[in-house]
């Protein structure tokens, strides 16, 4: 047996999942802010950032200088995850601080402040899993499947790849929904999406001129400079977010809704969130950013006390939260299960809809604490 169908097959307990109310409570001793802790966190991945930036431009061969691009890339996940928090308003505990340093933090991400504030904390947050709300990573049936256009159907096959995570997030989330995005995709526009985009539009532009300027103080390619030191972070950045939205709530054991009731009696804060579990420190790195299941019970939690707060959950909640050690073979596992959801069976099937994964059962609920 696969380590998912381990993982898939793990019964629901029978005592059920709390209020949220009260699962918010035992993390409220959690819930603590430090402007000082921002403030040194943010300063440091900031200078990391900064020095593979210039490694790019100083290092004399091809190889270190994409090892600097790579290295950039994933320090621009780390500045994104702080921004994260500051866009949750959990970074420090000062509103109008936390909206300049998330500014600050999304700038090497391109991600415009104001709008990712909507797509994630309204509506991701608000209804996690809920078809029709919850766009991130949304599977279609099978009727929708066959109803796509045969270039949409095969771009989907590449989404759900296990390869395109990258390119799914950098259309379908950066390109559609975050820069300058289309009146189909925002909704009501308000001036401050506009500022937030030309903003990140004029980081990009100074960004790319430095580099060209770099360029030629130092006689090299202008090309080659904007390829490794702008457009190859960009692009480790768009496939390290794409992945880490896609596991973060895309597993065998975890149920997409298209009824709003049944959602709510899921307790989907819970039951819809994956922990996602590394070796050597991984997780750390990331700024805690995979204990995912506690971000979703309490938002306010910072991201430095995110892994205290997790393991109280999986101590208080025995069986109730789905606990997934890392392995290549477990995503790509699940990324060849995972292509279209049966919202009547609760259960994820392949293009064909031929199920890949049994039926989920749906976790009780207790009318009290």
């Amino acid at each position: 047996m696969s380590q998912t169908d381990t993982v898939s097959s793990h019964p629901l307990p029978q005592v059920g999942i709390p209020h949220r109310k009260v699962v918010r409570a035992w993390l409220a001793v959690l819930g603590g802010r430090s402007t000082a802790t921002a403030l040194l966190l943010l300063a440091f991945d900031v200078a990391l950032f900064s020095g593979t930036i210039a490694l790019t431009v100083l290092a004399q061969s091809l190889a270190l200088k994409l090892l600097a691009g790579v290295a950039a890339g994933l320090l621009t996940g780390r500045l994104f995850i702080l921004g994260h928090d500051a866009c949750h308003q959990s970074f420090t505990p000062h509103r109008g601080l936390n909206r300049v340093l998330g500014r600050i933090a999304f700038l090497p991400s391109l991600t415009p402040y104001s709008l990712w504030d909507v797509g994630h904390n309204v509506v991701h947050h608000g209804y996690t899993n809920l078809k029709g709300f919850d766009f991130v990573w949304a599977p279609l049936t099978l009727a929708e499947y066959l109803a796509l256009p045969a270039w949409r159907r095969t771009l989907e096959r590449i989404y759900r790849s296990g390869w395109g995570a990258g390119i799914y997030y950098f259309i379908e989330m950066w390109w559609l929904r975050m820069y300058f995005p289309r009146s189909a995709y925002l909704g009501a526009r308000r001036a401050v999406f506009t500022r937030d985009c030309l903003l990140v539009t004029a980081f990009a532009l100074a960004w790319i001129g430095g580099l060209g300027v770099a360029a030629g103080a130092t006689g090299q390619s202008a090309l080659l400079l904007i390829a490794t030191g702008f457009v190859l972070p960009f692009v480790v950045w768009n496939y390290m977010i794409g992945f880490v939205v896609y596991v973060h709530h895309t597993h065998t054991a975890v149920s997409w809704h298209d009824d709003k009731a049944v959602w709510a009696k899921a307790q989907p804060f819970v039951s819809t969130t994956v922990h996602l579990t590394f070796p050597c420190g991984i997780g750390a790195a990331l700024h805690h950013i995979m204990e995912h299941t506690a971000h979703h019970v309490d938002m306010g939690v910072p991201l430095y006390r995110l892994e205290a707060a997790q393991q109280l959950l999986e101590d208080r909640l025995p069986g109730c939260i789905i606990v997934q050690p890392f392995s290549v073979r477990w995503y790509f596992e699940t990324a060849q299960r995972c292509k279209l959801y049966d919202f009547q069976r609760h259960q994820w099937t392949d293009f064909d809809g031929r199920a890949t994964a049994p039926p989920r059962p749906q976790p009780a609920t207790l009318a009290s604490a």
